[in-house]
């Protein structure tokens, strides 16, 4: 609809009147205009453009040719900006650099380049407003689709509006605020079509051509377009709004067809060139013995700084109608006049399309297309450039070895049916060991993203471990340390056990790599026990606090084990924080939540909980705008049970009791009993924490089910149930008694007192406090000064007890473990002395969101707001709006102000 004059849409005008306005007043607005072809989406975007006074304009237009081309629609919209790259941060300006294939670089994590151009976008609109249109976003390439849904979603405070056309968006674009982009109304169909009609037409045939068009502007312009009133008096048939756009191709057909030779290969050079390069094209028609001109072709193309077409039903019609030879011919054209140097990938992809049968040349240049996509997070992109070189490839051997590589991309796209139709073909090929391990990884990835449960993947993983262990030893290690992780998460004992056997029988002895460390040491420790496998874990952790970036991205996750395996809940600490540092600096967001996890268990360890839900928040930051699943809710289920906020504690419990059972996952069921364990521990309601413990112990393992039991021991001596307790205490100081640190040796005098008789008790309980109180573990510190401050009350030593308890209840309110607290405070009441209830008091901060906390709480610690902007994926003007609105809620002025509430 270029160039057409709006008929009225006064309220879709007045929509994208206040956008403009409100990008004029410093806020951001997101708007997708969704309609059917032809139904006046471009026109809207054209008042926009030219209703946007003083702002500065960014336009791009997908196009459905283009859409294997990784990032071909967002270098069109960013090429006015590319002068401003050397502004932005060094990794940052590098992603976009190699994106734009402005110079090579390392594979990228495409959610970096998301956050490089919310950063470009921002940067640019401190100067003047952007209006940034992006025209056909139904067919805009996945990776410009995926970079613009993540900036649409971050947008809040920048002086941007970013506003997409689409007939229907894809998932990138779902939930972005969306217009509907109806029909005219009846009255002003009937102004359009007298204005385009050159003949009076009776009204009862103007009624049925309204009627059947359905308001749809195109469809009234372009359909009765050389009819005569005779032919028109019929009407055109149609009775369904889905017929239309095939109809107005048919019109658009029958005017080519009238149209000379010349004029017909012009049009179908245009239309296979979705740049619009008039300088490209000029050579292409040159070698087709063509003139690059519009004569001839009835105003259906326009040449200017760029070739384009009356309308994108134009360019579809022209292509689909074309006999495949001629395709070919002018895709060869193209191939040919195109500079390999500058547009490797768009000559590949041509070349391709000129194919007539297979040809390993074409082959191997698109499987080299596919490499560069992939270097520059273009996955989807690759996994198209694969899949036609297996179509190319005549050769058994290669075609196998790229189909393989294809199923691989295409899962790793997200492509799950072409991902399966791949695997599904590989199978049915002779594989070598190394192509068959590939394929059973494959397999596995396949039947867990299915929602076949980790226990279903694993003896996948297994047998591909077992195929690799012969020529590829690390890749073995890596797969059986994947199938560990995935048995761990099943939270299977036998499963864990079958791995570890399988893995210790195949593998050879180790060396010190990290990688060779935690794999011998966890599948030790399941087989033969924590004090057979301490010396490795030991030498494990050591190694992994030296991983390369590599590693830490690659199978880094489960280096937590080595921590966890030896009670090192400091280091865990340690390595984690590094590990977050390493991927955060590194542009590896896609790794970042999982290691945020692990850093967010260690917080919660020295009981600090703003830090710990900030780094949760962070994670399901991250999972949200990179449209990933939403990191479990662990740490935060485990926080709201320390801090005894029953209500919302007792909520995530059961739905993650739920989920985790649904999808076999033991590690969740296990994770959500121990919460609830220690929640109902806080309230002293022992018997409820001794179910929940319980049941958790009822399918022990020497992994998980270690955090139970002191939550075991703890409920079941105060239920009066010593021989559970004492069932328990054993099987933790099987864990606790190979290792000599403070915190396993605290927690287990801990455990001890509280089963033990008489003045061995309290000297157990002084211990526990002396060895806790050298580490930094401050809710297990707190939770020995309440039990050694009941256990002295229950001996009548008032004054001892008081000094204990009044120890643990401060703790307990500094650190937030509310329910611990009141439990404190009821014991000092019972010692004859009042004490505030602090709870009653409304904790400052309660009142902001939980963006506005996270934000607070990075402020806080001292960062920049374009250090929290890069942290949260937000422009530092979207940081210092909702550090405006902290202040207000907090009732202060400045940063200092807060670092001191």
């Amino acid at each position: 609809m270029t160039g057409t004059v709006l008929v009225d849409r006064k309220e879709e005008r007045a929509v994208i009147d206040e956008l403009v306005e409100a990008a004029g007043r410093g806020e951001s607005r997101v708007l997708v205009l969704r309609g059917a072809a032809g139904i006046g989406k471009s026109a809207l975007l054209d008042y926009a453009q030219s209703s946007a006074a003083g702002h500065r304009v960014l336009r791009t237009t997908g196009v459905e040719s283009e859409m294997e081309l990784a990032f071909a629609a967002l270098h069109q919209l960013l090429m006015p900006l590319l002068d401003r790259l050397p502004g932005l941060p060094g990794p940052r300006r590098d992603a976009l650099e190699v994106v734009f294939r402005m110079r090579e670089g390392a594979a990228l994590d495409p959610f970096l380049v998301g956050v490089a151009v919310l950063n470009l976008l921002s940067d640019a609109s401190e100067h003047a407003p952007l209006l940034c249109v992006v025209d056909d976003g139904q067919w805009l390439d996945q990776a410009s689709a995926q970079v613009l849904g993540f900036v649409a979603r971050r947008l809040l405070a920048e002086s941007i509006v970013l506003l997409f056309s689409a007939r229907e968006p894809g998932p990138e674009l779902g939930g972005l605020p969306e217009l509907e982009v109806a029909g005219l109304p009846e009255a002003d169909s009937h102004a359009l079509l007298a204005s385009v009609t050159r003949a009076p037409l009776d009204r009862e045939v103007r009624d049925r051509i309204v009627a059947e068009t359905h308001g749809n502007p195109l469809a009234l312009i372009e359909l009765p377009r050389g009819l005569s009133p005779t032919r028109m008096a019929g009407g055109f048939g149609l009775l369904d709004p889905s017929a239309l756009p095939g109809q107005i191709e048919e019109s658009f057909l029958g005017r080519i067809a009238g149209m000379p030779p010349p004029a017909r290969l012009l049009l179908l050079l245009a239309a296979a060139e979705p740049v619009g390069d008039p300088d490209l094209l000029g050579r292409a028609a040159a070698r087709l013995g063509v003139a690059l001109t519009v004569d001839g072709t009835d105003g259906l193309l326009t040449i200017d700084d760029r070739v384009t077409f009356r309308h994108p039903l134009v360019r579809s019609a022209v292509y689909r109608a074309a006999a495949a030879e001629q395709r070919r011919a002018v895709h060869f054209a193209l191939a040919e006049v195109t500079d390999p140097s500058v547009a490797p990938d768009r000559r590949a992809w041509h070349l391709a399309a000129a194919a007539a049968g297979p040809d390993e040349d074409v082959a191997a240049e698109l499987e080299r297309s596919a490499g560069r996509a992939q270097a520059r997070g273009g996955v989807a992109a690759a996994a198209a450039f694969l899949q036609r070189a297996v179509a190319l490839t005549a050769d058994p051997r290669r075609r196998t070895g790229r189909m393989l590589a294809a199923a691989e991309v295409a899962l790793r796209a997200g492509e799950f049916a072409d991902a399966r139709r791949l695997a599904a073909a590989v199978r049915g090929r002779p594989l070598d060991d190394m192509q068959s391990g590939r394929a059973g990884v494959l397999d596995a990835q396949l039947t867990y993203a299915s929602g076949g449960g980790p226990a279903a993947a694993v003896p996948l993983l297994l047998a591909a471990a077992e195929r690799f262990a012969g020529t590829q030893p690390r890749l073995s290690r890596q797969t059986f340390l994947h199938a560990w992780a995935m048995a761990n998460v099943a939270g299977d004992p036998d499963l864990l056990l079958t791995v570890s056997r399988a893995a210790l029988a195949v593998l050879p002895p180790g060396g010190e790599d990290p990688l060779d460390l935690i794999v011998s040491a966890v599948t030790l420790m399941v087989t033969d026990g924590r004090a057979a496998a301490a010396p490795i874990l030991h030498r494990a952790a050591g190694a992994i606090l030296a991983m390369p970036l590599a590693d830490v991205v690659g199978w880094g996750r489960a280096s937590t084990a080595a921590f966890v395996g030896v009670w090192d809940m400091e280091g865990l600490g340690t390595m984690a924080a590094r590990q977050v540092r390493l991927v955060r600096a590194a542009g590896a967001l896609q790794s970042l939540p999982e290691n945020l996890i692990a850093l967010g268990h260690a917080l919660l360890w020295a009981g600090d909980f703003d830090a710990a839900g900030a780094t949760y928040e962070e994670g399901r930051t991250i999972s949200e705008a990179t449209r990933r699943a939403a990191p479990p809710p662990y740490i935060i289920m485990r926080l709201r049970a320390l801090q005894g906020r029953e209500t919302e504690a007792a909520g995530l419990i059961a739905e993650t009791l739920r989920a985790s059972s649904a999808a076999g996952l033991g590690s969740g069921v296990t994770a959500a009993r121990w919460s609830a364990a220690i929640l109902y521990n806080g309230l002293a309601r022992y018997p409820e924490a001794m179910r929940y413990a319980v049941e958790a112990e009822q399918r022990y393992d020497p992994w998980h089910s270690i955090w139970i039991l002191p939550e075991l021991i703890e409920a079941a001596s105060r239920n009066g149930e010593d021989a559970v307790a004492r069932a328990a205490l054993e099987r933790l100081v099987e864990t606790t008694a190979p290792f000599g640190g403070d915190f396993p040796r605290g927690l287990q005098a801990r455990n001890e007192a509280l089963v033990a008789d008489g003045d061995e008790a309290g000297r157990l309980y002084r211990e526990a406090i002396d060895r806790l109180g050298r580490t930094r573990l401050r809710t297990e510190l707190a939770r020995a000064h309440l039990l050694y401050g009941e256990w002295l009350r229950r001996r009548r030593k008032r004054v001892d007890a008081r000094l204990e308890l009044h120890t643990a209840y401060e703790m307990f309110v500094a650190i937030g473990m509310q329910a611990f607290a009141e439990r404190a405070r009821r014991e000092l009441l019972a010692t004859g002395e009042t004490v505030r209830r602090h709870r009653d008091q409304a904790a400052p901060g309660e009142e902001l969101t939980a963006q506005e906390r996270q934000i607070a709480t990075l402020v806080r610690a001292g960062y920049s707001n374009p250090e929290v902007g890069e942290r949260l994926f937000l422009s530092p003007r979207t940081v210092e709006w909702h550090l405006r609105k902290v202040f207000g809620k907090l009732g202060i002025e400045s940063r200092r102000q807060l670092r001191d509430v």
